[in-house]
């Protein structure tokens, strides 16, 4: 019997794009930009002790393979030859901190997650060291002092991990954020060397000045960083090595951008005063501010949007980052048990149509932008006797867009330019009353792709534009993707976040039990409120 024959579908570009929860490995047309092949894996977390979030590298990597391979085998099925793929990009959770030996490659230490606030006593101490009319963190990296960032992950992996310790000191330690650690695996890695992260990567670290383009020494110095360990810096659109094994070796990896650069890439976000939220674990708000840097005044985050090319300028952007928004969800399913499945939440919203006054304020690890208030913790408030788990679910729908809406003010004050729409991206977009929701909040249209994998597709976008691939166009002509009530609300709910603050009035503990004060405020409301439920309805039912 003779062979299939294989489908002619011209160049394809691959795009790995490693999230928190998940590593997808994608294959996009070129040419259409259409979505061809999509296959993904789960990823553990583990939690060792109250603030702590951790993920193991060699799991991570190995995703990569695993990924590559049946993707590859799927093409296969629909008799699409792999020879067809020229490149392939990465994409990553940004700020999560690797240290490996670059003899052995092994790692050093477990990846320190993003959302990890193991480091709050080591900002403490750095903080004392800033003078307070000279933020010059702030100025070179446009980041505020936060456990958010690498920097401050390192500095405290240097502190108290002895096996990184002694490897600093031999001269064997690497560090880098996901994306080199999945490089320098692709690429070979003892036996390729290739050390290297991009501009939109190396931002996120605050050891590395957004208007040089280069890591800064006052900075390494400041956090004491040797600056031996840290990545060669390159665009987000590069031939950084070729792969060096399984099905696709030989492959350029041609294009690496941060999750939500990829994702502004990916909504071709390419002009100034366009804007895109990426709804996942967390929200992302990005604004595009063009080839200058707007510092913001109102706890936005400046950062490196994507250089897409050696030779091809920088853009900026302004960030706003929700810590808990898919998350809530998440909790609501798992902790709670009001929820069976994440899909079943738009069901009890949609059912009440009202959260009926109860606010949900989800500050599990703090407040990120505008706040940056490390002490909030969540609360839910507003509760009364009809309240019902569909008015909780109203409630947390209606966090995430509330928290949207507080970023986007923020961008409208420091760009002085209001949005006319929103573009839209992530899993949680494809819940209906959420959009809406955010629609109503925001008084804007919010637009969402036909094509919801824009993180990938910026990825690609970057690899199969890259010098010595050039198979994707970046140029203009060839770029195309298939009330009154509301603002009382919002004034409620930034009375409901004033209250979630100031919770956590002591520093997490380095070594033994954790202690049970950062879980008090959302439990004590939930219980203390259900006492109060059950005793009103006992006591109506006996008078």
């Amino acid at each position: 019997m003779a062979a299939p024959k294989k489908t002619v579908v011209g160049p394809l570009v691959g795009a790995v794009v490693q999230g928190t929860n998940s590593t997808p490995l994608l294959v996009f047309s070129s040419k259409t930009a259409d979505l061809l092949s999509h296959h993904q894996v789960e990823l553990t977390e583990a939690f060792p002790r109250e603030g702590w979030v951790e993920q193991d590298p060699k799991e991570i990597l190995q995703s990569v393979y695993e990924r590559i391979e049946r993707t590859c085998q799927k093409l296969a099925e629909l008799h699409i030859d792999v020879s067809n793929i020229k490149a392939t990009g990465v994409s990553n959770q940004r700020e999560t901190t690797v240290i490996w030996d670059k003899l052995t490659g092994e790692p050093l230490y477990n990846a320190v997650v993003w959302l990890d606030l193991r480091t709050q006593p080591t900002l403490e101490n750095l903080s004392k060291k800033i003078p307070g009319n000279n933020n010059f963190v702030k100025s070179k990296t446009g980041l505020p002092l936060s456990t958010y960032f690498s920097a401050v992950k390192l500095r405290w992996i240097l502190d108290n991990v002895r096996q990184v310790q002694k490897a600093v000191e031999e001269g064997r330690a690497l560090f880098g954020t996901i994306d080199s650690w999945l490089i320098w695996g692709l690429t070979g890695g003892v036996n390729g060397r290739v050390h290297c992260t991009d501009v939109t990567n190396a931002s996120r670290t605050m050891l590395f000045n957004i208007h040089s383009l280069e890591w800064d020494k006052e900075l390494c110095d400041f956090f004491d960083i040797p600056m031996d360990i840290l990545p060669n810096v390159w665009s987000s659109s590069d031939i950084y090595g070729r792969i060096q094994a399984g099905s696709l070796e030989g492959l350029p990896i041609s294009g690496c951008l941060g999750d939500q650069s990829a994702a502004l890439v990916g909504q071709l976000c390419f002009q100034e005063g366009q804007a895109k939220n990426t709804y996942s674990t967390s929200c992302f708000l990005l604004c595009n501010t063009g080839h200058k840097c707007v510092f913001s005044e109102h706890g936005l985050l400046t950062t490196v949007a994507y250089k897409l090319g050696r030779d091809k300028p920088v853009c900026y952007a302004l960030e706003g980052s929700v810590g808990i928004a898919g998350a809530v969800i998440c909790w609501l399913r798992d902790n709670l048990g009001i929820i069976n499945t994440s899909e079943e939440i738009e069901t009890l919203a949609k059912d009440v149509g009202t959260s009926y006054g109860c606010y949900f304020v989800p500050a599990f690890s703090g407040l990120y932008a505008p706040y940056w208030e490390t002490s909030a913790r969540g609360i839910i408030c507003g509760l009364t006797q009809f309240t019902s788990k569909n008015h909780i679910a109203f409630a947390a729908l209606e966090s995430v867009c509330f928290q949207t809406r507080e970023i986007l003010d923020a961008i409208n004050y420091d760009c002085g330019i209001p949005l006319s729409h929103l573009q839209v991206d992530g899993a949680m977009t494809n819940n209906r009353i959420l959009m809406q929701l955010q629609a109503d909040i925001l008084h804007l249209p919010v637009i969402k792709p036909s094509m919801p994998e824009t993180t990938a597709l910026g990825a690609a976008t970057a690899a199969g534009a890259a010098e010595g691939v050039g198979v994707w166009s970046l140029k203009p002509e060839d770029l195309s993707i298939k009330a009154r009530e509301s603002e009382i609300r919002y004034s409620t709910w930034k009375k409901a976040v004033r209250k979630s603050m100031g919770w956590v009035t002591t520093q997490y503990p380095e070594s033994g039990d954790p202690t049970i004060f950062s879980c008090l405020p959302l439990g004590f409301f939930i219980v203390s409120s259900l006492i109060m439920l059950i005793g009103a309805r006992y006591i109506s039912g006996i008078s």
